[in-house]
Order: structure tokens, then sequence, then C-alpha cells
């Protein structure tokens, strides 16, 4: 026959299981949420609004520039993006939408209306209004941004994709 537990052992054994249920209610979600932001993955790909199709002038590159926010963890990083519209006709399929990022160190390059070429101030690379390289260092032409649609309401908009 077994003994009794003792009034001790009794409290003893009380006192763990109620500690462990407290701990486990109040841990459990703890945890979820200070790992939850790590777990999370922020949208790689998204359209991006340019600007209004009728603002922007025929055969001349048209600047336009915008933000994306990373969430990383908890570490928020924002990145600002730009590039050139040039609209070769009427027709608002006609477009060449180029990334306004030097493809040598990917400094900004900016449009100089008066010698007709995009410049680079890091290396005093040249990219011809098509984007193609000029002179500097740069291996390839300027990026372009492929997919774009116009919305009902004239606005352009560029498809993004990280990376």
């Amino acid at each position: 026959m077994t003994e009794p537990a003792s009034r001790r052992d009794f409290i003893k054994g009380v006192t763990a299981i109620v500690g462990g249920l407290i701990t486990t209610v109040i841990g459990i979600p703890t945890i979820a949420y200070l790992i939850d932001p790590a777990l999370r993955e922020s949208a790689k790909e998204a359209w991006i609004p340019v600007g209004k199709l009728e603002d922007m002038p025929l055969g001349t590159p048209t600047p336009f520039s915008f933000t994306r926010v990373q969430v990383n963890g908890w570490e928020r990083t924002a990145t600002s993006h730009g590039g050139f519209v040039i609209r070769r006709s009427e027709n608002p399929e006609d477009l060449l939408i180029l990334n306004s990022r030097c493809t040598h160190l990917a400094c900004t390059v900016n449009w100089s209306e008066n010698d007709k070429v995009y410049l680079c101030p890091c290396h005093d690379a040249k990219f011809g209004q098509q984007g193609e390289v000029l002179d500097g260092p740069p291996p390839r032409p300027l990026d372009r941004y492929e997919e774009f649609r116009v919305t009902e309401d004239g606005i352009l908009e560029i498809f993004y994709k990280e990376g």
C-alpha cells in the first residue's frame, strides 16, 4: 500500500503544475511575437505608378523615381529607384523605360539635355538616349523596365521585380 503524499509534497506538485501552466500561457505568445517578424517575407514585386502619360512629352526622357521599403525582421530599409520614360509616338505601347542606375557601379545617371546623353557622375560614363553605352567603363547598356501598363486613368505603371 502506498503512503499518501505529505502536505509539503502536494504543495510542491501543485505549485509546479500551476507554474508550468502560467509559463506556457505567457511564454508561447511571447515567443510567437518575437519570432513572427523574422518569418515574414516582404513583397518582392509590385506595380509602381510612374506618372500620367499625357504629362510626358514625345521624344524627351521624362525622369521618375520611387521608393521601396523592405522589412527584414525588425529592420526596415528604404531604397530609392528611378528611371526615364521616353515616348516614341502617341501609341501608349510605344515606350522606352530605362532604369537610371549605371550598369558599372549603380550610380544614378542624369539626362543632359544639352549633350543629349545620360551622364554618370561617378566615372564619367555616357549613355545614348536609347540607353546604349557611348563612353566609359559600363559593361552593358542601361537596364530597361520591360513590363508596363497604362491604366484607364492614363497612369503609367511599371512592374518592379526586386533584384
